[in-house]
């Protein structure tokens, strides 16, 4: 069974840092990348960033590069997003997943979904 529960969340105006939490929890071998989602509203979900647990290999989506960072702590089972220089167009909610599928680079799919954490980004 694997648990995924965000924290963080919120509200902050234009040109503000937030960071997110998700506290994970099950065997890792039900899987191998963890990392975050995201969806807007009217919009579809889209892949934000993920990390591997093993070899820290990172992966963005190009429209977060240089503005969001993922870290993990093993040993307290957590992995963060940090996320700067937020627009409106980030507002959506932010969701933690585990057993990611990338290909190509891009952020496609996973097995696990936490239940989503609101970040509004407004002035």
């Amino acid at each position: 069974q694997v648990q995924l529960v965000e924290s963080g969340g919120g509200l902050v105006q234009p040109g503000r840092s937030l960071r997110l939490s998700c506290a994970h929890s099950g065997s890792r071998l039900h899987y191998y990348t963890i990392g975050w989602f995201r969806q807007a509203p009217g919009k579809q979900r889209e892949g934000v960033a993920c990390i591997s647990t093993y070899d820290d290999k990172t992966y963005y989506a190009d429209s977060m590069k240089g503005r969001f960072t993922i870290s993990k702590d093993n040993a307290k089972n957590m992995v963060y997003l940090q996320m700067d220089s937020l627009q409106p167009g980030d507002t959506a909610v932010y969701y933690c997943v585990a057993d990611v599928t990338v290909i190509g680079g891009r952020i496609l799919a996973a097995g696990y979904w936490g239940q989503g954490t609101q970040v509004t980004v407004s002035s």
